[in-house]
């Protein structure tokens, strides 16, 4: 599930799963644009902290709430993977999600 807010530049849509990009697109759990450009900024615990909180904060809206009790439930079921572009987990908004997901009691396999 690619959780970006753009697909990536120059590469066609049929083409996503293929070159594995993603399956999915669903922005609905990416970082809206002034979100992102925070936590891309961020360059101290604190500034990152500032932008996970803003992050929480879309993710707490009732259509979110409800995308992350979906992913949930579809945990306990099966597998998937959640993604974007960022090379640094610790400093990209999938961390965050991971998070929001164990949280709401998902199964989350943890990263080596």
């Amino acid at each position: 599930i690619g959780t970006v807010r753009r697909p990536p530049r120059g590469v066609p849509k049929a083409d996503f799963a293929s070159q594995n990009w993603y399956d999915v697109w669903f922005p609905n759990l990416a970082p809206s644009t002034e979100t992102m450009k925070i936590g891309k900024n961020a360059k101290t615990d604190r500034e990152w902290l500032a932008f996970a909180k803003k992050y929480r904060a879309e993710m707490a809206t009732p259509e979110n709430f409800r995308v992350l009790d979906l992913l949930v439930a579809l945990s306990h079921h099966t597998n998937f993977s959640v993604g974007c572009y960022c090379e640094d987990e610790t400093r990209c908004h999938r961390s965050v999600l991971r998070d929001l997901l164990i949280e709401k009691g998902a199964t989350v396999e943890q990263p080596d």
